[in-house]
């Protein structure tokens, strides 16, 4: 593993243990030239995904961009990162278990506003929010309306 800090090719794994929901493994790493420690994850990968987007492009999936976008749905919200590593791994499992290669942005984004509705109302009105397009304040009421009469509240 390449050092971050000085792109040494050198670096001793210090501690190995796995991560809190058994999906990877977390590694401590000191680099042997200048001594700086960082940490790795290491992660099952079932499949190579490709992301069909709505404009027809096809680009590799990116778990750090899904990291990014929850947490950004998140920001400021009482929630644990062990608890988002948890859903983006969920997430990640069920996209790679659907057997398909291609997966369309559309699955994935409602993937995401599912794992965002049991975690965390707030974030999951924000996902809603960019994800849906939202333009006007009135488009925030008419969704949270509609999800209160599907969910019978």
């Amino acid at each position: 593993m390449r050092c971050p800090f000085c792109s040494n090719e050198d670096t001793q794994v210090k501690d190995s243990r796995p991560t809190e929901d058994g999906a990877a493994i977390r590694r401590r790493r000191q680099c042997d030239k200048c001594g700086s420690r960082f940490t790795t994850f290491e992660r099952v990968q079932l499949r190579e995904l490709v992301v069909l987007k709505r404009s027809g492009r096809r680009v590799p999936f990116d778990r750090d961009k899904l990291a990014r976008s929850l947490s950004i749905a998140l920001r400021k919200r009482p929630i644990e990162l062990d608890q988002i590593e948890q859903m983006i791994s969920g997430i990640v499992r069920k996209l790679e278990s659907q057997g398909e290669p291609e997966i369309t942005s559309e699955t994935i984004g409602e993937l995401v506003m599912e794992a965002l509705a049991q975690v965390d109302k707030v974030a999951y009105v924000r996902y809603a929010s960019v994800y849906r397009d939202f333009g006007a304040p009135s488009d925030f009421a008419d969704f949270i309306a509609e999800t209160g009469k599907n969910k019978g509240e």
